[in-house]
């Protein structure tokens, strides 16, 4: 049951963005499969796959329908230290998973198994019963929706050092020094605060070198500047983690471009549900 779960995970939370819907969707196919009868499956991993994935696509229609349009991120997962028996490379950066919002449930299956499981256009139209055309031009209208320029399916591990971008915005956030701050931001940086139904945040989201700098020296002086601060990585891309004591607060998740090393997103989750899920991926 383990290894069905570990192998399945990264293909329901690429889709749903979600740890806990991800084993909701899981739980149920494999309910279902254990429960009844297997006389007819030729290939049981196969089987489980193309389930999970369709159950998936339901959940998030079924989803989409009861948001309000408020401010979402993707539940994220630590793919420093996440559980070992997941494949990390299939689990997509936090950045496209952020992308991938702008997509219908079809589209980003699509796409996800198109560039992050490598599955041809026969594969895909197998799966989600669909001709291979059709897979073709949702594949095509999911790229043309989003753009990957400042998102790769999965960026290089860190392998868990700071980079010294972090280490710099720290300190001039510590500072107050706005105009340092700001020369480690691209022009169009975005910033993104997710709080849930739980935590009420001061912005939702911000864009601009200037506006997000100032945001985030109130930020940080006004509600965590006592917290402890830890590095971390977070689908593929670096963040921060601000514990008070032993709770985790907030995680911050950077999207940095290797060429000008200046950082382009910044992704805050204060949502105590999604942060539960760190560090653990999959039980």
């Amino acid at each position: 049951m383990k290894d069905y779960q570990h192998m399945l995970f990264p293909y329901a939370y690429n889709i749903l963005g979600t740890a806990e819907d991800a084993k909701d969707a899981i739980q149920d196919v494999l309910y279902k499969f254990l429960a009844g009868s297997k006389e007819e499956i030729e290939d049981p991993k196969n089987y489980l796959i193309r389930s999970v994935i369709n159950q998936s696509i339901n959940i998030r229609d079924k989803r989409k329908k009861m948001q309000l349009g408020d401010m979402w991120l993707p539940e994220p997962v630590d793919t420093e230290g996440a559980d070992t028996n997941i494949n990390l490379n299939e689990i997509v950066s936090y950045s496209l998973l952020i992308l991938l919002e702008k997509l219908n449930a079809k589209e980003r299956a699509v796409f996800i198994l198109k560039e992050a499981f490598a599955y041809s256009h026969e594969e895909i139209g197998q799966t989600l019963s669909v001709s291979v055309e059709h897979s073709r031009k949702l594949l095509s209208r999911a790229k043309q929706k989003i753009d990957q320029v400042h998102a790769p399916v999965a960026a290089p591990r860190n392998e868990g050092i700071t980079p010294a971008v972090l280490e710099k915005f720290m300190h001039a956030i510590r500072g107050r020094d706005v105009k340092a701050l700001e020369h480690l931001l691209t022009e169009d940086i975005a910033y993104y605060a997710d709080g849930g139904n739980v935590v009420k945040v001061f912005a939702k989201n911000c864009t601009g070198y200037q506006e997000v700098a100032e945001l985030l020296v109130f930020v940080f002086h006004k509600y965590s500047a006592d917290f402890r601060v830890e590095a971390g990585e977070i689908n593929h891309q670096p963040a921060l983690l601000f514990y008070n004591g032993e709770e985790l607060k907030a995680c911050q998740v950077f999207g940095i471009e290797p060429e000008s090393n200046r950082i382009f997103q910044i992704s805050n989750v204060l949502d105590p549900r999604k942060l539960q899920s760190l560090g653990g991926g999959v039980e």
